[in-house]
Parts: structure tokens; C-alpha cells; sequence
């Protein structure tokens, strides 16, 4: 790609996802950013905690850059899955304000290193805890994808609201009208695939 620049075009695409993940939660009330809608309890909050917690880990420890706000979900005694959800005493300012305050360590954390720096994830295999900047950068985008895409499924199944971003949902052109049908039909397809 003539005139791209590495670093700043993962960054770019960082960014992208973590504002999809954060779209997901406009709009809605208290108890749908919180409310478990999956056998395994996925919720959107609770997403944007993980996500959270995944760039303070990768962006700060990984490379010797410490957040300087404890998150005792990461602390090795931490009950299981608590970065899955927001406790009672979490409110969702507190939440994505700590997002928006990782958000800004970890840019830091791209901005002041080059792609070759190299860090250390220590929960990762030994045949493969020694890694770059560029590395952590593809894990966290593919990370950050994966759970905005959790949070998109959500969300559709909070209140029907799908797509990519504002301004840009990526989705097939059909209106509301349209959507039902569709799914009926794949609906049948599954039905009559299943009988053969």
C-alpha cells in the first residue's frame, strides 16, 4: 500500500473496533447494558469491562507500562468471570470511564513504542510470551473485533439495532419490513435442510 503507515493504519483499525463495541450500549438503559443474554451470561457492560481489562494487561503490563489504577478482577485471586459483568457497586460511568482512561494508556503505549518493541505476556505459553508491539496490536484488534461482534448480537437481540457503526451499519438494505421475511425464509431453508 503506497503512503500507509503500519502502525497508525493497526491503531486506526484499533479504534474502529473499540467504537463499535462502545455504539452497542447508546441508547439503552440501565438494566439492557446489563442483562445477560446468552446461556453464559454475555452482556453488553460487562464486554466493555473485559475489553478493558484485556488493553490494560496487553498495552501495560505486557510491556512494562503499568495503568496505575488497580482492576482487582485481574488479581490472580479474582472470582471467576467477574470482568464478565458489572457489579452492583459498578455503574456505567464508572465503567466506561475506566474504558475511556485504558483507552488513553494504551494509545499512549502504541504512540511511544515502534512496532519491534518487545514485551513479555506472561499468562501466554513460554514458546510464545515473547512478543512485539505489533503483535499485541493484531491480538487486541482481533480481540476488540470479537467482542464487538458478541455485542452486536446482543444488542439485536436487546432491540433489534445491528450494524457496524453509526452512519455505517454494513447491513444488507432491507428495511424492517424486509428483515422478517428474510429470516422466515432462512428459517425454512434450516427446516427443510434439517429433512434431508
Amino acid at each position: 500500500m503506497t503512503g500507509s503507515d503500519p502502525k497508525s493504519d493497526l491503531h486506526r483499525y484499533l479504534r474502529t473496533a473499540r467504537e463499535a463495541l462502545l455504539w452497542k450500549l447508546d441508547g439503552l438503559g440501565e438494566y439492557d447494558i446489563r442483562r445477560p443474554l446468552t446461556p453464559t451470561g454475555t452482556n453488553l457492560l460487562g464486554l466493555a469491562k473485559h475489553v478493558a481489562g484485556c488493553e490494560v494487561g496487553y498495552f501495560g503490563l505486557v510491556f512494562g507500562r503499568p495503568f496505575g489504577e488497580p482492576l482487582p478482577w485481574l488479581d490472580d485471586d479474582a472470582e471467576p468471570n467477574v470482568d464478565m459483568w458489572a457489579a452492583p457497586g459498578e455503574s456505567r460511568s464508572d465503567i466506561l470511564g475506566l474504558y475511556e482512561r485504558v483507552r488513553a494508556h494504551s494509545d499512549a503505549t502504541i504512540e511511544a513504542l515502534d512496532l519491534e518493541a518487545r514485551g513479555t505476556v506472561p499468562h501466554w505459553p513460554a514458546d510464545r510470551s515473547e512478543v512485539t508491539l505489533h503483535r499485541i496490536l493484531v491480538h487486541m484488534i482481533a480481540e476488540t473485533n470479537r467482542h464487538a461482534g458478541h455485542a452486536d448480537i446482543v444488542r439485536e437481540l436487546v432491540d433489534g439495532a445491528a450494524g457496524l457503526r453509526r452512519g455505517n451499519d454494513n447491513m444488507a438494505p432491507g428495511d424492517e419490513t424486509w428483515w422478517p421475511g428474510y429470516r422466515d425464509r432462512l428459517e425454512r431453508t434450516a427446516r427443510e435442510a434439517a429433512r434431508d
